[in-house]
């Protein structure tokens, strides 16, 4: 068989818009169809993330759909911050270059700087919101406006871009900021092997080096002054349009970016710049190749695979002050400058060449072991995530997508190489582990309100993966029983477009599988450890009997969420301390562990306990004997 081959840009956009334009959708539908799901990926988000708001339409002020990003606080790595991201979606023939993005950047600043009076409900409630948000907003906190467009920002619409932030932040102050995502965004963050990428991306960093390097050497150890730091990381940001793509290979990636900062880091570079070096313990990069010129190091593929909180915080700071704009005389920022100067951190750029993965990962392994990782959190890097990646291939033919994007990558290369396996089931590994966390840890809270909390590192990640109080370990098995129950799921319409009871309770349903089954199990006096759960699920799956547990679970759903039932979360005495938040109420630790929960478990659980008909086996004992089936 053919070794496969990463498919090309204008093979994964076409594969990736078949989604956006399947059904003939309204030009309406065609831009919220883009736009959310390129914010999806991009933020790692569920599809049907819970808090997007649609504006798009008549009275939008130039703001398709809005997003709030919620630092969490599970990575133990630094205070919270929070988001507001405002997406212009440019899809097609919207988008008509410099003109559009000057243009459409300014109706949504002056929609900000309340100059817009016609708005829509949805959109003046949104404004309320942002607004209530500035009044609270630390200097962590930001208001982001993103165009999401289908091809990267040429440099003239880059340069576009840069006076709309310079125009939003001299009218709403250094809280705003712009970005842009496009298809290449994600195709760029779903290449397996960036050598084969067509396009290298080569950009300089002025160091200070202590000897004249040699071309044979593959290690340099060297100075670099804050400043030149953050040039270097702006010239990465203007060659790819991602600046997290830099953290690519590095085991924090997804905790060091989009607002979670060190607070002592961004102390130091606030108030004493010219002390930080003496504080830091500095970076590493990793390239494929360096080449010396007059004034700087040129550097092939940079990827940071350690100092990831050291660089997005001196990008975020320095990005907040520099770029705030001004033509005045600020001696407090002069003299910040002169301190930021002075300041260094010390820098070791390996050369790993073009086929130099498994240094690559060796290098970011132990260059992160003096941190307080363990050993799962290397999980996205090596080992467990691709052996699962194959296993779910090569046991029940599905292909599991470790990166969002994936899949599309994969129709895209099937549909050019129909000699190449054809997958037709997939499933994201991220997702399969929140439905776990939700069913299987009895954490459906987490599941629904925090991503941080899933991802390596997190509070339920290292509970899944470290296996603690488990005799056998988390496995591909584990990840098929979730995968069957999010089908299950998605047949019975959870999710936005669901009937009420169903918008928002997806992980609270997987959550109720999981524990009737478990009380059949108990009262059958059979073992119920996760993986006894694991296997009782796909046991039921195989043999076919699974709808009535699925459905019982379904009724209790819907008896939970409907006001003035006997078993209503309504009545539920935590929800009534919240204020009867039901969003609030349905992402806290609480949910799932209240007495009338337990109780509506409890009562559904007999409802299988019972024969349906004289004469005839209860659901509970059916299960009893498919379960011993495996056992004995």
């Amino acid at each position: 068989m053919e070794s496969k081959q990463v498919p090309t840009f204008e093979q994964f956009h076409d594969e990736w818009l078949k989604s956006i334009t399947e059904g003939k959708p309204s030009t309406v539908q065609l831009g919220n169809r883009f736009s959310q799901k390129l914010l999806t990926q991009w933020l790692d988000l569920d599809q049907d993330a819970d808090g997007i708001v649609y504006c798009d339409g008549s009275g939008d002020g130039g703001i398709d759909l809005a997003f709030l990003f919620e630092g969490d606080a599970d990575d133990e790595i630094g205070s919270e911050a929070h988001t507001w991201y405002l997406v212009q979606s440019k899809y097609g023939k919207a988008f008509q270059g410099e003109s559009t993005l000057l243009k459409e950047g300014m109706k949504v600043i002056e929609t900000l700087d309340n100059q817009q009076k016609r708005l829509s409900s949805l959109t003046q409630g949104l404004i309320e919101q942002l607004s209530a948000f500035k009044r609270r907003a630390s200097e962590r906190d930001k208001i982001i406006l993103v165009f999401a467009t289908e091809n990267p920002l040429s440099n003239s619409q880059a340069s576009a871009l840069k006076g709309v932030r310079a125009m939003g932040k001299d009218r709403l102050g250094s809280i705003f900021d712009v970005e842009s995502v496009s298809i290449d965004t994600i195709y760029r963050r779903t290449l397996e092997d960036q050598s084969v990428s067509s396009k290298q991306i080569k950009v300089p960093l002025i160091a200070n080096l202590p000897n004249e390097p040699k071309d044979s050497d593959s290690l340099l150890v060297c100075s670099v002054s804050l400043m030149s730091l953050y040039k270097f990381l702006e010239g990465y940001q203007e060659k790819t349009g991602d600046i997290d793509q830099i953290y690519e290979k590095n085991v924090r990636r997804f905790l060091g970016g989009r607002g979670k900062v060190n607070s002592s880091i961004q102390k130091t570079l606030k108030e004493a710049p010219e002390q930080f070096g003496f504080y830091n313990n500095g970076i590493t990069l990793v390239v494929t190749d360096f080449k010396l010129t007059d004034n700087a190091i040129r550097l092939t593929d940079p990827y940071i695979v350690n100092g990831c909180q050291t660089t997005r915080s001196i990008w975020d700071v320095f990005r907040q002050r520099i770029k705030s704009g001004g033509t005045g005389i600020d001696s407090e920022f002069q003299t910040w400058l002169d301190g930021v100067e002075r300041g260094i951190v010390v820098t070791k750029i390996v050369k790993v060449g073009e086929k130099g993965e498994e240094l690559l990962q060796k290098i970011t392994r132990f260059t992160n072991s003096q941190n307080a990782i363990k050993e799962k959190d290397f999980l996205a890097l090596v080992s467990d995530f691709q052996i699962w990646k194959q296993e779910m291939d090569e046991k029940y033919g599905i292909f599991l997508e470790i990166q969002r994007g994936g899949w599309d990558s994969q129709k895209a290369y099937q549909k050019q190489h129909p000699g190449y396996k054809q997958y037709t089931m997939f499933a994201n590994a991220f997702d399969l582990l929140k439905v776990y966390g939700a069913g299987w840890m009895n954490e459906a809270g987490s599941a629904f309100g925090r991503n941080a909390a899933f991802l390596p590192n997190g509070a339920v990640f290292k509970k899944i993966v470290n296996n603690e109080e488990e005799k056998e370990a988390f496995d591909a098995e584990d990840l098929y029983a979730a995968y069957q129950l999010e089908m299950a799921a998605d047949k019975f319409e959870f999710g936005r477009s669901g009937k009420s009871t169903r918008k928002l309770t997806r992980h609270l349903f997987y959550n109720i599988v999981l524990e009737l089954l478990k009380s059949l199990m108990l009262l059958s006096s059979l073992p119920s450890s996760r993986k006894d759960l694991t296997r009782g699920i796909n046991k039921l799956f195989k043999k076919d009997l699974q709808e009535n547990l699925l459905e019982t679970a379904l009724l209790a759903v819907d008896e939970y969420l409907t006001p003035g039932t006997y078993n209503s979360i309504f009545e539920e005495p935590v929800f009534k301390e919240m204020n009867s938040n039901l969003n609030g109420y349905l992402k806290s630790d609480q949910i799932g562990k209240g007495d009338i929960f337990k109780r509506l478990v409890a009562d559904h659980a007999r409802l299988l306990n019972r024969s349906q008909n004289k004469g005839e086996e209860s659901y509970k004992e059916q299960i009893e004997k498919i379960i011993k089936e495996q056992i004995d």
